[in-house]
């Protein structure tokens, strides 16, 4: 199986529990951040790349003139549409297609932007660079990602893996900021997450969430690390994430 086939796989069983209100949280979480910080203008016409189910674009739609939201997964876009649908959004196309081969020509867009897909995909440079070939001169390129800190000791990507096979690479910000022409803005935060709610959005099966589970309190009993970073909130069991945004002049 390509790894395309595996996101493909993987998010279209995921794709109900993106808007589903009980586990997309992480979702939600620090969107209108991701917006502001992405600073859209009434006149821009935007791309969201591997948009899922179009959750930035929608949110982008409201304060610019129009989003395409682009995914290599069907059922992530039905989801997507059916969702703008029901909210009256009407400035938002939802369409198929590869973020390592736009089908767009150079320069269609003012605004460009992907959230949480370079850690995903097997070639995050080509990702990046076929952003840019879509961006208008003096348009923005801008992208969110889960990143990892290389002085931190474990894996985080070996459980990430664990709990969704698609999970690829966690980038550094500088790896990223290295893909990008003239980064202009740069930002990075933790995140810290309930471990069951990320389980079942991910439909992890119970065996796999259970290993999880495990390594994870046996780092906070003082076990091997797992680069998940746990900890425990009112005797539940929390995790924490590194996320960043980074936007480019074109």
């Amino acid at each position: 199986m390509s790894h395309d086939d595996l996101i493909k796989r993987e998010f279209a069983r995921q794709a109900g529990t993106f808007e589903d209100a009980r586990l997309n949280t992480a979702f939600t979480s620090h969107l209108a951040r991701l917006v502001e910080f992405a600073e859209p203008v009434a006149g821009d016409v935007c791309l969201d790349v591997a948009c899922g189910t179009g959750l930035v674009a929608r949110a982008l739609a409201e304060r610019t003139r129009h989003v395409t939201a682009l995914d290599l997964t069907p059922e992530m876009l039905a989801t997507g549409k059916a969702g703008a649908d029901a909210e009256g959004v009407r400035n938002v196309v939802f369409q198929q297609g590869d973020a390592t081969r736009l089908p767009f020509l150079d320069a269609s867009f003012s605004l460009v932007i992907s959230r949480f897909s370079l850690h995903q995909v097997a070639e995050p440079a080509l990702v990046a660079a076929e952003m840019a070939r879509v961006c208008r001169p003096g348009g923005r390129v801008v992208i969110a990602d889960l990143v990892r800190d290389p002085e931190l000791p474990g894996d985080p990507d070996r459980v990430e893996r664990l709990r969704d096979p698609s999970h690829g690479t966690m980038q550094t910000v500088a790896a990223i900021e290295a893909l990008l022409p003239n980064v202009t803005a740069a930002e990075s935060f933790d995140v810290q997450r309930p471990l069951d709610v990320w389980l079942q959005q991910s439909r992890t099966p119970a065996e796999v969430a259970a290993q999880i589970e495990g390594e994870l309190r046996d780092e906070l009993g003082g076990g091997p690390p797992t680069g998940m970073r746990p900890l425990l909130v009112d005797g539940a069991l929390w995790f924490t994430q590194t996320w960043a945004h980074l936007r480019s002049a074109v």
